[in-house]
């Protein structure tokens, strides 16, 4: 068997609705069966909703996974693994049984049709710069050129992120 090269694939996961914390263990489940192991995983961090505020309070979590994936194939896989867990696209920014965000593939910078990479609010929002700051602290942005923990220091949004036990 050849070798194949690895990525390393950035997720964001989030859900806020149903059972999220369950949501968030399936999807990782079939992240590491269809898309590749992972390899760091935040906690989980409880937020106010984002964008469309009157909705319920989002769980999040950050993934780190190698794969053989292309960023684009890894994009399909997200995709694919949001529909089966049950995700109906019908409103921008509405409640979702899971969401599956790219924030950075390798150091790649990315800008095509279907894809961005990196994910081109994630130095905009605590929810995706706190757990990404627990597993990848000294990343440095491929465009930005600061580590995460520095664009986490100069996040000017102010919504709260709480971090949440193991027993949550």
């Amino acid at each position: 068997m050849k070798n194949q090269q690895l990525h390393s694939a950035v997720l964001l996961l989030g859900s806020n609705l149903g059972e999220r914390k369950n949501f968030l263990e399936q999807a990782a489940g079939k992240i590491a069966q269809q898309i590749g192991s992972i390899t760091k995983i935040s906690s989980y961090y409880e937020t106010k909703s984002w964008g469309l505020e009157d909705q319920p309070d989002f769980l999040n979590q950050v993934l780190v996974c190698q794969t053989a994936c292309t960023a684009e194939k890894t994009l399909a896989l997200c995709l694919s693994i949001e529909k089966e867990l049950g995700r109906n696209r019908k409103e921008k920014w509405g409640s979702r049984t899971i969401d599956i965000d790219i924030l950075y593939f390798n150091r790649d910078i990315i800008a095509s049709g279907i894809l961005k990479v990196p994910h081109p609010f994630l130095q905009q929002r605590r929810f995706v710069l706190v757990p990404l700051c627990e597993v990848m602290p000294d990343f440095i942005h491929p465009i930005y050129n600061f580590s995460n923990q520095q664009l986490l220091e100069r996040c000017t949004d102010m919504l709260e992120v709480i971090k949440l036990n193991a027993k949550s």
